[in-house]
C-alpha cells in the first residue's frame, strides 16, 4: 500500500486526471526491465513502486514466451502487483495470439482487472503497401468490437515503421483513418520525436483517439536520455494529452533512467 506520508508528497495533477486521490498516476512497460523482472518478478516490481511508479503495463506472458511468468496464474499475478504497491491496467500483446486465442487473452486482462488490451505491432514486411495496413486495421477492428463487447478497449501501439510513407502517405495517418475511433484507440509511442514526429501535434490533430503513451526522450536520432533532459516538450505534451483522450502514461526507457525519470514527471505533475 501507498504510505500517507508519501502521498502527501506527490504534487496536485495539473493533467486534470489520475487515480481517485486527484494524484497523475505514472507507469512503466517492463519491456526494458524484462531480465530482471523474470528474475524477481516481485521484487522488480516492489523496486520500480518504490521509485515512484503506480502502474505497470505488462507484455503478455504466453505472446513474449516468458516462461518464468508462464506458470502464475492471472489472480495470482495480480496480487503480486497489488502487493507490490501497483496495479496492470494494460499488456501487450502479439498478433497471433490475439488471432488465434483472444477469448483466452480477454479472461487474462479481466483476471488481472485490465481494461486495455493493446496490440504490439502487425509486424508486417518492410514493404508492406498501405492496402496490406489497411487490410491489418480491419481484422484490429474486428477484435475490437469483441474486446468492447467484454469491457475492455483494444488500442494500437505504434513503432517508428508506421511513420514511414508510401508516396506521399504516411502510412501512421492512413491507420487512423481506417481504424474504428471506437473500437481501436492509439497509444502513442513518443519515441518518434527523434524522427521529427511530436505527440503533442497528434493529440490536438486527433481529439480522443488515444488512450495511453510510451514515455522516453531524446537529444537527437540516436541518444535517449532520462526524461525532462530531451527534446520533447513535456508541459506541451500533457497539455496535449488531455485532448487526446489519453488516460495513462507509461516510461519505456533505458533501465538506469527509471528512478530519475519519475522524480521528473512527479515534479512536473
Amino acid at each position: 500500500m501507498v504510505s500517507a506520508a508519501l502521498l502527501s508528497q506527490m504534487p496536485l495533477s495539473l493533467f486534470g486526471r489520475g487515480n481517485m486521490m486527484g494524484k497523475q498516476s505514472f507507469g512503466f512497460q517492463i519491456w526494458t526491465i524484462r531480465e530482471k523482472l523474470l528474475a524477481d518478478f516481485p521484487g522488480t516490481l516492489k523496486m520500480m513502486a518504490d521509485f515512484g511508479y503506480r502502474e505497470v503495463e505488462m507484455c503478455s506472458p504466453l505472446g513474449y514466451n516468458f516462461e518464468s511468468l508462464h506458470k502464475i496464474k492471472g489472480p495470482e499475478m495480480r496480487k503480486i502487483i497489488e502487493d507490490a504497491g501497483l496495479a496492470c491496467t494494460s499488456s501487450h500483446y502479439n498478433l497471433g495470439e490475439l488471432r488465434d486465442h483472444l477469448d483466452n487473452r480477454i479472461q487474462w486482462a479481466h483476471d488481472l482487472g485490465m481494461k486495455q488490451i493493446i496490440l504490439s505491432s502487425f509486424w508486417l514486411p518492410e514493404d508492406a503497401s498501405l492496402d496490406d495496413y489497411k487490410k491489418a486495421a480491419d481484422e484490429l477492428n474486428s477484435m475490437g468490437k469483441k474486446t468492447k463487447k467484454a469491457g475492455i478497449q483494444m488500442g494500437f501501439h505504434n513503432h517508428h515503421m508506421e511513420f514511414e510513407k508510401r508516396g506521399d502517405e504516411l502510412i501512421y495517418d492512413v491507420l487512423l483513418d481506417q481504424l474504428d475511433p471506437d473500437l481501436v484507440k492509439m497509444q502513442f509511442q513518443v519515441a518518434v520525436v527523434n524522427i521529427g514526429y511530436k505527440a503533442a501535434e497528434y493529440f490536438n490533430k486527433y481529439p480522443g483517439r488515444f488512450i495511453s503513451a510510451h514515455l522516453s526522450d531524446w537529444v537527437n536520432e540516436d541518444e535517449s536520455v532520462p526524461i525532462g533532459q530531451g527534446m520533447v516538450d513535456w508541459p506541451a505534451f500533457f497539455k496535449a494529452a488531455k485532448t487526446g483522450g489519453v488516460q495513462n502514461f507509461y516510461a519505456e526507457i533505458n533501465p538506469d533512467f527509471f528512478e530519475e525519470s519519475v522524480k521528473y514527471l512527479l515534479d512536473l505533475s
